[in-house]
């Protein structure tokens, strides 16, 4: 069976593209649109100088005594963060609202921003959770986790044997 081969002069149109391509550049796309806000909509309230959005930040430090959670949320009050400890997860929520007013000679406008968060973590073994305090200040919500007492920081290494 004789097959024809194609000169390369004779093609009609480029060559094929990746589906899988086209797919990772529009699955980019839609992302950077929603999480830039490029996409016309309000851009969301936890995002950076760049547009890009973001989590706040976390810091999750452990001393002698205790493991602490530092969440930075500038702005928001007390009333705007839940805290719940449920099946051994903390999880921290929290919305930030924003109203603006401006009046001016000729105009009047009124702007209201939402954005909301959530992160949670695994609790780890170890930790008083009936003793688990939390406060806002400043901006940086602190949440304190006591180790119960009698709880070793130190691991402990453990020879295997041959049986």
């Amino acid at each position: 069976m004789a097959r024809e081969i194609a000169k390369p002069n004779e093609r009609s149109g480029p060559a094929p593209m990746d589906p899988f391509a086209a797919m990772r550049a529009e699955m980019d796309r839609v992302f950077d649109s929603f999480l830039t806000g490029k996409s016309g909509r309000i851009p969301s309230l936890f995002t950076s100088d760049e547009g890009v959005a973001s989590l706040p930040n976390i810091d999750i430090r452990e001393n002698g005594t205790e493991v602490v959670i530092e969440a930075e949320l500038p702005g928001m009050k007390d009333e705007d963060v839940d805290v719940e400890l449920r099946n051994g997860m903390l999880t921290i929520r929290g919305e930030k609202k924003i109203e603006e007013e401006k009046k001016e000679d000729d105009y009047h406008l009124t702007e209201r921003r939402y954005g909301s968060f959530q992160r949670s973590f695994r609790v780890p073994e170890g930790i008083d959770e009936g003793k688990i305090d939390a406060s806002l200040e400043n901006g940086v919500l602190h949440i304190a986790l006591p180790k119960k007492d009698g709880t070793s920081a130190k691991p402990r290494k453990i020879s295997v044997a041959p049986k």
